[in-house]
């Protein structure tokens, strides 16, 4: 396993993490805890996961994935072993579930949210906090314009800043970060941090693989020259990279099977490029799975791929592509295909 340091601070995390959301539904807790048990064997040390999982969000499974984590550190008693990252949810009257629908980045939202994460992981800490999209309306998941509503009364940054600043005081978090967020969000945080003397981020986690490389645009170049990096969730699109979806098939079990609004890495053009990515891999003799995370794993801008498996061949294969290393032909076809079909999926 290989490790970066998580933004300015001395934490090494592995450059593979455990993404937790499919817990609770499309995994028990036994397999959870399979899974998490392989994975410190293979030298995994960054957990993530968020009060809203499982995925899909629904109120019967609402902080089940947390509480399977936690059941697990109770029984193996071995809190100092991993980093650990959860999320509070922002604003969404989808959410209904959480916080009467009124969840906000405020304090009250805050403050209610991490003490029940932390309940339900049974820790007393939580190395990073994140916030797991913005308070304001802005073009994250799959939007890739962005469109301004003058109406809306956004939580101001400061406010949502000094509450994490106070959770960092008290020893509940370790340190914080943002998600599914853009240039200028990341660089008014940034802003705040440096004027309020409160903490300063430390990463960022947006969606980030062959058909979605929209961070490279305008985050990429912030993560680099403020040392934020980039914990890259769906590195493999929900599976679709990895082949199984292709001429329309749809595997017993697969997530794009069993939730058919899930649609952001099928559309047209997307289809098409995974073809193109799929028979490259192959033609290669590589995993197209395997291909697509060591891309991910290795760009320079990145701290941590995030990896999620519904099986343990599927965890084997994922962990494993830590030391697949991409030739410099495949690296050009591969930028031949983006070239033919750039962000298909944003």
């Amino acid at each position: 396993m290989e490790y970066r340091n998580l933004g300015r601070t001395d934490i090494k995390v592995s450059v593979i993490c455990l993404g937790t959301m499919t817990w609770g539904q499309q995994n028990s807790e036994a397999e959870a805890h399979e899974q998490l048990d392989a994975a410190l064997d293979r030298g995994i040390n960054f957990i993530d996961t968020a009060e809203m999982y499982s995925i899909p969000t629904r109120a019967e499974t609402y902080g089940k994935t947390e509480e399977f984590i936690g059941n697990w550190i109770k029984a193996r008693n071995n809190r100092d072993r991993f980093i650990l990252a959860t999320k509070v949810v922002g604003p969404g009257s989808w959410l209904p579930h959480i916080r009467d629908g009124n969840a906000r980045l405020d304090r009250k939202n805050i403050e209610t949210a991490v003490d029940q994460s932390l309940k339900r992981l049974q820790t007393d800490y939580i190395d990073l906090y994140q916030l797991h999209w913005p308070d304001r309306n802005t073009n994250y998941f799959g939007k890739l314009g962005y469109v301004h509503d003058a109406s809306e009364t956004p939580v101001p940054i400061e406010e949502t800043l000094t509450v994490l600043g106070e959770l960092v005081t008290a020893g509940k978090v370790r340190h914080i970060g943002l998600s599914n967020e853009t240039p200028w969000g990341i660089m008014r945080f940034l802003e705040a941090a440096q004027s309020m003397n409160l903490p300063r981020v430390v990463s960022v986690q947006n969606p980030y693989n062959l058909l979605n490389r929209s961070f490279e645009v305008g985050c990429a170049e912030v993560a680099h020259r403020e040392q934020v990096g980039l914990l890259a969730y769906s590195p493999i699109g929900f599976g679709v990279l990895s082949g199984k979806y292709i001429n329309g098939a749809r595997p017993d079990g697969a997530r794009l099977t069993l939730f058919e609004n899930y649609t952001r890495y099928t559309k047209p053009n997307a289809i098409k490029a995974t073809e193109a990515y799929v028979a490259l891999a192959r033609q290669h003799g590589m995993e197209p799975a395997q291909m697509a995370l060591a891309y991910v794993n290795t760009r320079s801008f990145v701290t941590s791929t995030i990896i999620g498996a519904t099986s343990m061949d599927q965890l084997t294969a994922d962990i494993n592509s830590i030391e697949l290393r991409l030739s410099p032909d495949v690296l050009e076809q591969i930028e031949e295909i983006h070239r033919r079909f750039p962000n298909p999926a944003p």
